[in-house]
C-alpha cells in the first residue's frame, strides 16, 4: 500500500499545482483562452474525477475527455451483432462485464441475457477458452475487445487455441487501435486542443514510437502518463513545460512501467494474429479509416464474423446524445442535453454514460452533476 500511497501525497499534489500555476502565469494564459489538454485514455478520466484533480487547477487550463474508454465508442451496430450471436442455441456468448450493459438498438448483452440467452462475465480471453474445453458440444465465443492494452492477451489466446487443437473457439474482434483515432482528432477542423496525456497502458505494448507524428507533423506535445493523480499532476506539469519552452516532444512520465520499445513478445502476437481493417466505425466519432483489426484470414477458424451470420448494420445514435461532442472536447458531460436526466448509469443512453471510465459517467459519479449546475447557474447569472 505504501507504494500506492507515495502516488497520492497531497503535499507533493500542492507542490506540483503550484508549478503548474507558475508555469501558466509565466505563459500569460488567462480565463479567456485556457490551455486545453486532452487526456486520452478513460483510465485517466476516472482517476481525474476521483481523486478530484481537475478541481486543484486553475481555470486558465482545461482537460478534455477522449476517446480512450473501448467501450463507450463501441457502435450500436456492433451491440447488436454481439447480441445476434448470443441469441443462437448452440452459443455461450463470454464478455468483460462493462461490455454487457452498453445499449444495442434492440438491447443490451444483459437484457439478452435475461431472456435467457448463455451470455456470461469472464475475467480474461484464457476464462472463456477453459470454458471452451469444459463444454466441447458448444460454441463459445469470446467478446474482443479493447485497444492493443488487451489486444495481445486475444492474440495469444487465439494461438494457444491453436496449439491445443480447440475447435469450437472464437472471438468476436472488435479490437481498436490508437494512433488513427488520434490523428483523425487532430485533423478535425474543430481543433483547439494545445497538447495531450497519452495511453500509459498501451504504450506499455507499442512504446512512444509510434506517437512521434504528432510532434513532428501536427507540432503538438503529448506526455505519456500514469495512472496515480501524482501521476497526472507530473504529466500536466511536463506538457507546460514543453509548451513554455517553444518544444513539442513525445516525453514518458510512466517509464517505470512503459518502456520507451514497448513489449516486443505482445507486439509479436498481435502482429501474427491481426490485420488492419480498411475502416472501422466509432460511436460519436464515425469511421476511422484503418482504426481497428480484424482476425487473418490464417486463423479464420477462431473468427466468429465467418463462422456465424450477423446483421452488421450501422445504426444512428440517439438524435438527444451528443457523446460525439463530449468526446471531441466540443462541450463537457454536464452540457450534454440528456445528462442527468434522460441519461445516468442507471439508464444509460449515450455509451459515455455507461463504462465506469466513459467520461459522463465518471463525471456523474464523482460529483461533477452538482458541479455543472453550480457552473450552469454562474454562466446565466
Amino acid at each position: 500500500m505504501r507504494y500506492v500511497d507515495e502516488f497520492r501525497d497531497r503535499v507533493k499534489a500542492d507542490v506540483l499545482v503550484k508549478e503548474i500555476e507558475r508555469l501558466l502565469a509565466h505563459m500569460g494564459r488567462d480565463q479567456d483562452r485556457p490551455l486545453q489538454i486532452m487526456e486520452v485514455c478513460g483510465g485517466h478520466t476516472h482517476t481525474i474525477f476521483r481523486y478530484g484533480v481537475e478541481g486543484m487547477l486553475p481555470k486558465s487550463i482545461e482537460l478534455v475527455h477522449g476517446p480512450g474508454c473501448p467501450v463507450c465508442v463501441l457502435p450500436m451496430g456492433r451491440v447488436d451483432d454481439c447480441v445476434a450471436i448470443a441469441e443462437r442455441a448452440e452459443v455461450i456468448f463470454t464478455t468483460f462485464g462493462d461490455a454487457m450493459r452498453v445499449p444495442g438498438s434492440r438491447k443490451s448483452l444483459l437484457q439478452a441475457k435475461a431472456d435467457g440467452c448463455d451470455v456470461r462475465m469472464v475475467y480474461s480471453p484464457m476464462d472463456a477458452l477453459a470454458l471452451a474445453r469444459k463444454n466441447p458440444t458448444r460454441e463459445v465465443v469470446f467478446f474482443g475487445i479493447g485497444f492493443e492494452t488487451t489486444m495481445p492477451s486475444t492474440a495469444l489466446t487465439v494461438l494457444q487455441a491453436e496449439r491445443e487443437g480447440i475447435k469450437n473457439f472464437s472471438i468476436f474482434c472488435n479490437h481498436i487501435t490508437i494512433v488513427p483515432t488520434i490523428k483523425a482528432i487532430l485533423d478535425s477542423p474543430d481543433l483547439r486542443l494545445d497538447g495531450f496525456l497519452g495511453p500509459g497502458h498501451v504504450s506499455m505494448v507499442i512504446g512512444d514510437a509510434p506517437y512521434e507524428f504528432i510532434a513532428r507533423y501536427y507540432k503538438k506535445p503529448m506526455v505519456i502518463a500514469g495512472f496515480e493523480p501524482l501521476d497526472i499532476l507530473q504529466s500536466l506539469w511536463m506538457l507546460l513545460k514543453q509548451i513554455d519552452e517553444g518544444r513539442c516532444e513525445i516525453e514518458n512520465q510512466y517509464a517505470r512501467v512503459a518502456p520507451a520499445g514497448g513489449n516486443a513478445v505482445a507486439l509479436q502476437a498481435v502482429a501474427q494474429v491481426y490485420e488492419l481493417r480498411e475502416f472501422f466505425e466509432w460511436r460519436g466519432l464515425g469511421s476511422i479509416d484503418h482504426s481497428g483489426v480484424k482476425v487473418r484470414e490464417a486463423y479464420a477458424g477462431f473468427d466468429a464474423e465467418r463462422r456465424f451470420a450477423v446483421p452488421n448494420a450501422r445504426i444512428a445514435d440517439p438524435s438527444s446524445c451528443q457523446c460525439g461532442e463530449v468526446l471531441k472536447g466540443v462541450i463537457k458531460p454536464w452540457q450534454c442535453k440528456v445528462f442527468g436526466r434522460a441519461c445516468t448509469p442507471e439508464t444509460p443512453l449515450g455509451a459515455l454514460m455507461v463504462s465506469s471510465e466513459g467520461a459522463c459517467a465518471a463525471y456523474y459519479q464523482y460529483g461533477g452533476i452538482k458541479r455543472g449546475r453550480d457552473e450552469a447557474k454562474a454562466s446565466a447569472a
